[in-house]
């Protein structure tokens, strides 16, 4: 039954995804005159991205720059690593921009942060230097390139990858086929990690190891930790401190709904690299950011948040519970979140495939050139606060593990080793994957008992019911 069950959810959603290529298509044909170029030239399209940041491959010291396709030929994405010369960093930084295509201002944001820590940034010149010293970068400025691509020439409204996939959608985490959500908006794909761009982005990631992940998107606001995939489980690992640097995050940058993600109970939707990193590879903060919803499609955000943080007892409800608590649904009613998900959002997507195009660019991008620039320097910034804070808790938590697990006298003054503080705090968090890894294990071998179970039942039901046709 299970089998069936998946068979014609694949189904459904391999004939989702072509009809809305025909879709994507034919609104190209209508808009093809309406490009990114003529309509928005601030922007930067995927070939100058790509050139510039080959061009700052050669002159930004300890930046390199390679290209991974995922197994597949005509995918080429761009992989960032800026390291300064002779640093020892505490923070190893994954920022993942643009894994939705029509969220132009994600890669901008990215692009604009490579800059900065190369030092083409005069006004955060200072803070980039001094967050190099104790923080290192593997940075996906463009994580949707062939469809951002698509975007560019004036279809404004793609969200998904050339196969219709939702990236976000297509991580091993609570992973499950949708035929019933939206399937052609947010398609989960066929499987998990199906596509080339998700097999990049777990390839890299893992091997990476990162201490701090990030990925960034838009249409709303909104700052947000693990987890995505319910409303009955808080984050363990970090989770104070997680909370906390986003409460200081969303004052000087944000103003906006900020807190654990969460999933609305019945909200059948599958689990993102938001949960996927954390839960599998241990990664000590894990974080996503929504930074831009065009004004008229704001409706008061700020204010409306604000206003619901003044209401009795919901400052300590936003530290035991998530944004998707019935509390804060009028929040997100009006302004729907890629990661607080509730029920009745799950056709947003639908409802946005039906926008003119320009209307989709202004509610996911700024469509004015002072506006792009004043998002752009806000985020870049904020990025850079985030891996400062980070850094500074991982160095006091490694000096607190090193005086744990040594004695005394390997922690006299003067014998402090913050290379050997991290990678004890690094080995701890291989021990936490080991045996998560083995749970996992054992869960596949007692899935696989049952579906053996299930089968001889299934055998000696059919045996019978042909033996008692056989009687009649």
């Amino acid at each position: 039954m299970a089998v069936c069950v998946l068979a014609l959810a694949w189904f459904l959603a391999v004939a989702d995804a072509s009809r809305l290529k025909h879709r994507h298509r034919r609104a190209h044909m209508h808009v093809h005159e309406k490009t990114m170029d003529t309509l928005y030239p601030f922007y930067h399209t995927t070939a100058d991205i790509h050139s510039q940041l080959m061009s700052l491959s050669q002159n930004c010291p300890g930046m390199t720059i390679r290209q991974e396709n995922g197994g597949s030929d005509s995918l080429s994405m761009d992989v960032v690593n800026i390291k300064a010369p002779g640093s020892q960093p505490v923070n190893k930084n994954f920022y993942l921009f643009g894994e939705h295509a029509r969220e132009l201002i994600s890669p901008e944001t990215g692009l604009e942060l490579v800059k900065t820590l190369c030092g083409q940034n005069p006004t955060l010149s200072d803070k980039a230097r001094d967050a190099l010293k104790d923080s290192e970068f593997e940075i996906v400025v463009n994580g949707n390139p062939n469809s951002r691509s698509k975007v560019e020439q004036g279809d404004f409204c793609l969200r998904v990858n050339e196969d219709g996939v939702d990236l976000n959608r297509n991580w091993d985490e609570k992973w499950q086929p949708n035929p019933d959500l939206a399937p052609a908006d947010t398609n989960p794909g066929p499987q998990p990690f199906s596509e080339p761009e998700t097999r990049v982005f777990k390839k890299i990631v893992s091997e990476y190891d990162p201490t701090n992940f990030l990925t960034i998107h838009s249409g709303t606001r909104g700052m947000y930790m693990p987890w995505a995939y319910d409303m009955e489980h808080l984050a363990t690992r970090n989770q104070p401190e997680m909370m906390n640097i986003l409460r200081k995050l969303d004052t000087d940058h944000c103003e906006c709904p900020f807190g654990a993600a969460g999933k609305e109970v019945g909200y059948p939707c599958p689990g993102t690299c938001l949960d996927w990193v954390y839960d599998q590879l241990k990664t000590p903060y894990s974080f996503a950011f929504e930074i831009f919803i065009g004004d008229q499609y704001d409706e008061g955000l700020a204010e409306r948040f604000h206003e619901k943080m003044q209401e009795e007892n919901n400052t300590a409800l936003l530290q035991t519970s998530h944004l998707a608590h019935r509390k804060f649904h009028s929040i997100f009613q009006k302004n729907p979140s890629d990661f607080v998900q509730l029920r009745s959002n799950a056709h947003h997507e639908h409802n946005i495939m039906g926008m003119d195009a320009e209307d989709c660019f202004n509610r996911f991008n700024p469509d004015n050139e002072d506006q792009f620039h004043q998002v752009v320097r806000n985020w870049v910034d904020a990025y850079l606060d985030l891996a400062n804070m980070v850094a500074t808790n991982l160095k006091r938590d490694a000096g607190g593990a090193d005086s744990a697990a040594c004695p005394p006298d390997a922690n006299a003054e003067g014998n402090s080793d913050p290379q050997a503080d991290v990678a004890w705090a690094r080995e701890r968090r291989e021990l936490e994957r080991s045996k998560v890894q083995f749970q996992q294990t054992i869960r596949r071998q007692q899935q696989v008992e049952e579906s053996v179970s299930s089968a001889v039942l299934c055998k000696s039901v059919f045996s019978a019911m042909v033996s008692d046709r056989s009687s009649l």
